[in-house]
């Protein structure tokens, strides 16, 4: 049994270009998904979040709508009242990577707020990514490796092949014309080798350890790339 770490955003809002704050937090696929893929082959799953605070769902990825009907939101809904691990977190700035097998990053709008900024989580992903451990990071999750700089103030994960939230999607969401930032530019800025494919079609990029999904329809896939790496 492997014990795999979920990193996730303990913000409840994003602060957009004109300075309103959008509700928001994890996106509930992007949790759901991977959980009930490591759960079901029988590993442990322990929360981690700046603070310890409780995550907060982001109330529109329980919608019908982002779930492929309602079949699909009761499911993921679901999940979520089972995984008492939400409710559960353990501090982030406890966390030692040494008793982790693997770490996952989900997302929603919620990391662009806090853990695009947090040295906390951007030391983690350093160490992760050196670890040669599973490193999963799904949509907008990849805004915290805006974070993970060595050292020298190099960025930890320039060169590396990876994917997230695209423009052309953040468009479509009606959201990239409020932004403070896009979350490929700056990935792009930072020197990654930014992948992407046509607009919330699943699409994982993996590079050495480090494993990324481009949207909530990715987090499934991703979480099954990362149990190969597990078994």
């Amino acid at each position: 049994m492997a014990k795999i770490l979920f990193v996730m955003t303990g913000a409840d809002f994003w602060t957009l270009a004109d300075g309103t704050k959008h509700p928001t937090g994890f996106w509930a696929e992007e949790a759901a998904a991977p959980y009930e893929a490591f759960k079901g082959a029988g590993h442990q799953v322990v929360v981690a979040t700046p603070g310890g605070v409780e995550p907060t769902v982001d109330r529109g990825s329980l919608a019908p709508g982002a779930n492929g009907g309602q079949e699909g939101a009761d499911r993921v809904a679901a999940t979520l009242e089972a995984m008492t691990e939400l409710r559960e977190p353990v501090r982030l700035e406890d966390v030692e990577l040494e008793d982790f097998d693997a770490v996952f990053y989900p997302g929603g709008h919620g990391p662009m707020e806090d853990l695009a900024v947090d040295p906390v989580s951007g030391a983690l992903l350093v160490e992760a990514l050196d670890s040669g451990k599973p490193l999963g990071v799904v949509c907008h999750a990849p805004a915290a490796l805006l974070a993970a700089v060595r050292p020298d103030g190099t960025p930890a994960f320039a060169g590396y092949r990876l994917t997230g939230f695209t423009n052309a999607e953040e468009t479509q969401a009606g959201l990239a014309d409020k932004a403070k930032w896009l979350l490929q530019d700056r990935l792009v800025e930072i020197g990654t080798d930014f992948r992407e494919t046509d607009p919330w079609a699943p699409y994982v990029v993996t590079d050495r350890n480090l494993i990324t999904g481009q949207n909530p329809a990715s987090s499934a896939p991703l979480a099954q790339e990362m149990l190969k790496r597990l078994s």
